[in-house]
């Protein structure tokens, strides 16, 4: 159990980078893997990209293969830089938490632990 709020979101010129930051309290972070969603109106949640609790390992969702990177400060965040946006829609993005023991992936069920979102608008 961990809280995780979200910041970074705001508006980016199309082509350009934003980079989110996932900061966690309250909890064992170290032992938990982080996944990112996002959500756009009208549509339903979409998985982004995760990251192992260690590190180790990580997964992209194939719309964020190659421009997006998510890592993590060996601390208490974890970041998740966006480059080359274009074309995505407005959206809402989430920071969720999973327990190590309970595995990560690319469902929302897999993550109990969600952030309030923060918004990212790519201007056309």
């Amino acid at each position: 159990q961990v809280h995780v709020v979200e910041s970074g979101g705001g508006l980016v010129q199309a082509g350009g980078s934003l980079t989110l930051s996932c900061a966690a309290s309250g909890g064992m972070f170290s032992s938990y893997s982080t996944g990112w969603f996002r959500q756009a109106p009208g549509k339903e949640r979409e998985f982004v990209a995760a990251i192992r609790w260690d590190g180790g390992r990580t997964y992209y969702a194939d719309s964020a293969k190659g421009r997006f990177a998510i890592s993590r400060d060996n601390g208490n965040t974890v970041n998740l830089q966006m480059n080359s946006l274009k074309g995505e829609v407005p959206a809402i993005y989430y920071c969720a938490a999973s327990p190590a023991a309970e595995g990560w992936g690319k469902f929302d069920t897999q993550y109990a632990d969600w952030g309030p979102g923060t918004h990212v608008t790519v201007s056309s």
